[in-house]
Parts: C-alpha cells; sequence; structure tokens
C-alpha cells in the first residue's frame, strides 16, 4: 500500500497534462460549497466508503488524490483508503488553503457558508463562557461544562479527530440539499 502526499502545483500540473484524475475533497458539503479546488469532487470524510468508491472507479490501481482544508481530514481518508487494500492513495500537502495560495483555480460560492472548524470554534467558545459564567454566578457545579468542553479538546489534538466536529458535520446546515 503506498500513501504519499503531492503539492497542490504538482498535482494541477498533473491535471493539466489531462491525466486522469481523481481528486476528492472530504469536507463537509458546507465548506466544499464555500471555496474548492476546481476539478474536485466531494465526498465527506463521514460518508467516504472504499466500496463505493471501487464501484464507481473500477479499479483500486487508479491513484485517488485526497483534500481538505489543511491537509488532517485528507489524511485520515487516506488511511481509511489503504486499510481497505488501495494502492495508491495521495495527501495534497496544505489542503484547500495551499490550493488557493499556491494561486491555483478555486471554485467559489456566492452563498457563503460558515466553515466546520469555525462553527466548533464558536460552540466550544459559547460553552466555556457560558459554564463559567454560570459557575461563577449560578452554582459551582457548572463549572463542569467547560472543564469537560476542555478535556474534549485535549482528546482532539491527541487523536486527531474531533466529536464536536463530527456532530456539526451531519446537522442539516452542513449536508447538501
Amino acid at each position: 500500500m503506498n500513501t504519499s502526499t503531492i503539492s497542490p502545483k504538482e498535482l494541477y500540473e498533473k491535471m493539466q497534462a489531462g491525466l486522469g484524475i481523481v481528486l476528492i475533497d472530504v469536507r463537509t458539503p458546507g465548506e466544499y460549497r464555500e471555496m474548492h479546488a476546481s476539478g474536485a469532487r466531494n465526498i465527506p470524510l463521514d460518508t467516504l466508503e472504499p466500496v463505493k468508491l471501487l464501484e464507481e472507479l473500477g479499479t483500486k490501481d487508479a491513484t485517488v488524490y485526497m483534500i481538505c482544508r489543511s491537509g488532517g481530514r485528507a489524511a485520515q481518508a487516506c488511511e481509511r483508503i489503504t486499510a481497505a487494500g488501495w494502492t495508491n492513495v495521495c495527501n495534497v500537502l496544505g489542503g484547500t488553503l495551499a490550493w488557493e495560495m499556491a494561486g491555483l483555480p478555486v471554485d467559489r460560492n456566492d452563498k457563503v457558508t460558515m466553515s466546520l472548524e469555525r462553527q466548533v470554534r464558536i460552540i466550544t467558545g459559547l460553552l466555556v463562557l457560558v459554564g463559567s459564567l454560570l459557575g461563577f454566578f449560578v452554582h459551582p457545579y457548572w463549572i463542569a461544562l467547560p472543564s469537560i468542553v476542555g478535556g474534549g479538546l485535549v482528546l482532539a489534538g491527541l487523536t486527531n479527530t474531533c466529536g464536536m466536529g463530527v456532530l456539526l458535520a451531519a446537522m442539516p446546515w452542513n449536508r447538501l440539499k
């Protein structure tokens, strides 16, 4: 099994050469709608199924390129695909942010939706703020709320997965209609 990386410019050169590139953006549909690398198709990480992808492509030998916002979710997608026996899976280094910074073509949507990362930050901050205020003004037991959120952040950092992100990704506003 071969999981490798490629720079956005190298991948774009391959696309320009007319090679049959399969570029999969594993972000949520809302993030994908906001902006994505031209030529990428959206299969969110939580719905990525190697068997369905195999049925669609017809072979595990085709190189599949994974991209997300900055590379973390794409790396998880690569791991999932290689665990299913795929031989050529490649993570686009730096993700869509690096793709855009390299001046490569992106597709944008005028109807801007909030990124999943931003949603997580807002809700996390809100839970910490509310828990702290309730703990100070109502009852000290409320201090448990920011403590639990802090523990969740530590766990997310250690495992490179975010439970709140997974929950938010399943919300209707983060799904394609």
